[in-house]
């Protein structure tokens, strides 16, 4: 047995390439800890059925679906379908197994691996799903359109062309496939780290309001996305105080639902546009920097000065 013989066989269709093989591919590579073909496993794209039985994991062929063998087609008959028969893809059946694996793998070591449930769940529901639909043509809700500046038909447009000596001969297409993956593996990896952000600011978010000395002031040492973090625990902020890149103090009120413009409780009116010595004056806080002239938000040079602002604002 030569040495690439001992490496894992992986192993999806050759020709033309979806979305759903490519990304089911990235997935696995991450999950499994692989660098590259060639490497520490070996990628077949094949049609030949004995390949097929003999490869370790395959994927988007062989009319075959048992996880437990590591065979993942979803073309046959009595395919597996979602909780709202939705149908999976290749890439809906590799991540309910290899997901999770595939969102720690990008996580960093410590705190932040657990998060990998919540990321993995969302991720099934906002993009695994969606690659489902496309490449089945239904959805749960009926037929579905493919958005021309979508993953899928980005990655279907790394296919080579019919004139493209790249989409001939025995290993056609193969090379684009890799460039396919890449462009998958790089989108996944933003958007769990993005998530993972989200999370890690959610955290945050509550710690620093349980800590609080009002319920009503959200102060944070670091500036964080935080509103939706108030809206769906339900927490009872009329004003967030966090430093700003100037190196003032903000003072940022909290709008009543999402994307609304106006404040459960707007900065007091009597400081609408005023500035420096003349905000001082009128709110009584030395280091005032402005507040603006819609009452959404102000600021202070001091973190203890933005506090004071919002504690005054309450008091009316």
């Amino acid at each position: 047995m030569t040495a690439e013989q001992r490496r894992p066989v992986l192993a999806t269709h050759s020709g033309k390439f979806h979305c759903d093989e490519v990304f089911a591919y990235a997935v696995l590579r991450l999950a499994l800890g692989f660098r590259a073909p060639g490497q520490d496993h070996v990628l077949l794209r094949t049609r030949k059925q004995e390949a097929i039985d003999s490869a370790d994991i395959v994927w988007d062929v062989g009319f075959v679906f048992d996880a437990t063998t590591n065979r993942f087609d979803h073309h046959q008959s009595g395919a597996p379908l979602r909780a709202d028969e939705t149908p999976f893809s290749s890439a809906g059946l590799i991540w309910q197994v290899y997901g999770e694996a595939a969102v720690a793998a990008l996580l960093p070591d410590g705190g932040a691996r657990s998060f990998a449930p919540r990321i993995a769940a969302e991720i099934d529901e906002s993009i695994v799903r969606r690659i489902d639909e496309i490449d089945n043509g239904v959805s749960a809700a009926g037929p579905i359109q493919r958005d021309s500046l979508g993953l899928a038909s980005l990655i279907g447009d790394l296919n080579p062309n019919w004139d493209d000596s790249a989409a001939n001969g025995p290993g056609a297409g193969d090379a684009a496939f890799l460039e396919a993956a890449a462009l998958a593996s790089a989108m996944l990896r933003r958007r769990v780290d993005g998530l993972r952000a989200r999370l890690a600011a959610e955290a945050s978010v509550l710690a620093a309001h349980a800590a609080g000395e009002d319920p009503r002031i959200l102060v944070l040492d670091r500036g964080m996305p935080w509103k939706n973090t108030v809206f769906s625990h339900d927490l009872p902020v009329l004003f967030t105080v966090s430093p700003a890149s100037n190196g003032n103090w903000m003072l940022d009120t909290m709008p009543p639902e999402p994307g609304s413009f106006a404040q459960r409780l707007p900065l007091p009116e009597a400081w609408a546009g005023l500035q420096a010595e003349a905000l001082a004056a009128t709110s009584g806080v030395a280091d005032a920097v402005f507040v603006h002239l819609r009452r959404f938000v102000g600021a202070a040079q001091s973190r203890a000065g933005a506090v004071e602002l919002a504690r005054k604002a309450l008091a009316g």
